[in-house]
């Protein structure tokens, strides 16, 4: 019995003395246990995915190759405001154009976006569309601006007066001959075949019918058609003074070579083709065609407009 107790009290002496010192004994810690040290598959060690939870003791220094990657950023173009959309003078655009712009995608636009004239270029066309007196068959709001812009200086800021129109004032050229001493100055003849082409020539009125073939008209004289998908001016080349002929039986202008244009006496049929004198190709759908209306525009300034 005592050699029994005497065994168990030793052993237990040996198993306390073994033991180091509840003072000596360091502060725990994850990266201490032996399966934190065991890699995983990516190469980082398992306390790193507890590293940004757990303290640190004051020996271990801090690992930037294992810390967490960064957000992923989140896209806000979709949410971009419209002041963010402005390009220039005030000119609108969608976040499909700007793509375009920057070079995205390649530089294929993949939304079809509308851009937005700005308010100075918007005001204008209305203000030049506001000085026809009448309604035009043919002259756009775009056609509009751009024949302002060819017209004399003279001219320019005049009410448009539509001094003869085969709707309104029937098929003849005559009549169109007699109406246009109504506003003696520069004038605009526009007409159209019925193909969709719009044409016309700028010239001085009154037109005076010549017995003979002669020739007439100033080198303020020039040609312009929509043929192209866009108006298009033809100024005299210098070539020769062939500007206007007028009869009784047709209206035509330029020479060298063909008419450029020639209406007949009823102002159902004309022609147009290559002239030495304004260097133009044919300025309708064909160089033989059936005119679909002939307008004559003539020009005043407001206060003559309103007084007579």
């Amino acid at each position: 019995m005592h050699a029994l107790k005497d065994k168990v009290s030793q052993k237990l002496s040996n198993l306390f003395a073994d033991s180091p010192s509840q003072s000596a004994s360091p502060r725990f810690s994850l990266s201490d246990s032996p399966k934190a040290r065991l890699k995983s598959s990516s190469g980082k060690t398992f306390s790193s995915y507890f590293s940004f939870g757990v303290l640190q003791s004051g020996n271990e220094k801090e690992d930037d190759s294992e810390s967490l990657p960064p957000p992923l950023p989140i896209r806000t173009d979709s949410y971009e405001s419209v002041e963010n959309c402005k390009h220039g003078n005030g000119t609108m655009i969608s976040n499909a154009e700007e793509d375009k712009e920057s070079g995205k995608d390649g530089g294929a636009l993949r939304v079809s976006a509308k851009v937005v004239e700005s308010g100075n270029d918007y005001f204008e066309g209305v203000k030049q569309m506001a000085e026809l007196t009448e309604e035009s068959a043919f002259i756009s709001a775009n056609l509009c601006e751009f024949l302002h812009a060819c017209l004399p200086n003279i001219v320019r800021g005049c009410k448009w007066i539509l001094l003869y129109s085969t709707l309104k004032h029937g098929i003849s050229l005559r009549t169109l001959l007699r109406r246009s001493a109504e506003l003696p100055g520069p004038c605009l003849l526009v007409a159209g075949d019925k193909q969709g082409a719009v044409f016309g020539a700028l010239l001085e009125c009154p037109l005076t019918p010549t017995p003979k073939r002669k020739y007439q008209g100033t080198s303020q004289t020039f040609l312009f058609t929509t043929i192209y998908g866009q108006p298009r001016i033809f100024r005299p080349t210098g070539a020769n003074r062939y500007y206007l002929m007028c009869t009784n039986e047709f209206l035509a202008f330029g020479g060298g070579g063909n008419f450029a244009l020639c209406l007949d006496e009823d102002l159902l049929k004309a022609t147009s083709g290559p002239s030495e004198t304004f260097g133009n190709e044919c300025l309708a759908s064909s160089s033989e065609f059936e005119l679909k209306n002939v307008e004559l525009w003539g020009f005043a300034h407001a206060s003559q407009y309103f007084s007579s």
